[in-house]
């Protein structure tokens, strides 16, 4: 009776340990199955000027067919920015600064139009990890066999357009025969082609931010909780003195 219970916990065990390893790494997953190696996402949520840029870009480039609709736009004065800044730069048609950041096309029409509803971007920081976003953004390229016209090496045979080629332009694929292990290997990498509005180092920049603003949104209490946090260590450091003093004071009476 005692090993079966043993045995159905260790079994327990392994099966919590499984889901969370699946939970933690679909990124990973996603990316090495199409071989390409994730780069490291530069976010830095105490950077409020790129989490202003990023929310713009977010606004304007993927609002267009995503959701955010856990998201409100008043969240974002905790930015810096004001509620006047918002309704001229982020906002549109009839949302107010109080709504959620929803989009007009119903998800029943996205289905249809595109035979898959694009997923609300709340949390996909959380599910996808930043690094997964950051590769997958700096890894389209166009491709004419594609229907849509693109494809992406971090996300193979992807269905959704570039949404940054306006700002990017249209980089192209290079294949590489290279020699490894007395074996021949195709290297794939992405090139600059046809240029966009902004430079290499301009669009790193705006994926960064973007991908800075999808982290945020994902947590945006986050960087308040640290600054609390902060606060409440150094006071419990200076109130850890003041209690070890108190302790020997104590014990000097008790010993005396």
């Amino acid at each position: 009776m005692k090993m079966a219970m043993f045995r159905s916990r260790a079994v327990a065990a392994l099966i919590s340990v499984a889901a969370a390893l699946v939970a933690v790494a679909p990124s990973t997953a996603l990316a090495a199955s199409a071989g390409v190696a994730l780069q490291r996402a530069p976010v830095n949520l105490q950077d409020a000027v790129s989490l202003q840029r990023g929310a713009h870009l977010f606004v304007n480039y993927c609002m267009g067919c995503h959701s955010a609709n856990y998201m409100r736009f008043n969240r974002l004065t905790d930015l810096g920015l004001t509620e006047e800044q918002i309704k001229e730069y982020l906002l549109f048609g009839t949302d107010k600064v109080g709504s959620p950041m929803t989009i007009a096309m119903r998800p029943g029409d996205a289905k249809e139009w595109m035979g898959k509803a694009p997923p609300d971007l709340t949390v996909i920081a959380r599910s996808k990890r930043p690094d997964y976003l950051y590769t997958l953004l700096k890894s389209y390229y166009v491709d004419d066999s594609r229907a849509l016209g693109w494809n992406n090496l971090a996300y193979p045979n992807i269905g959704m357009p570039h949404p940054l080629w306006q700002l990017q332009g249209a980089p192209q694929l290079k294949v590489e025969d290279k020699q490894s292990h007395g074996h021949t290997v195709q290297v794939k990498s992405v090139v600059a082609g046809e240029p966009g509005l902004m430079t290499g180092v301009e669009y790193e920049r705006a994926v960064t931010d973007l991908v800075n603003y999808l982290v945020y949104m994902g947590e945006p209490w986050k960087v308040q909780s640290t600054r609390v946090g902060i606060i409440v260590m150094f006071f419990l450091s200076i109130l850890l003195v003041f209690v070890y003093l108190l302790k020997l004071e104590f014990w000097r009476d008790i010993k005396h």
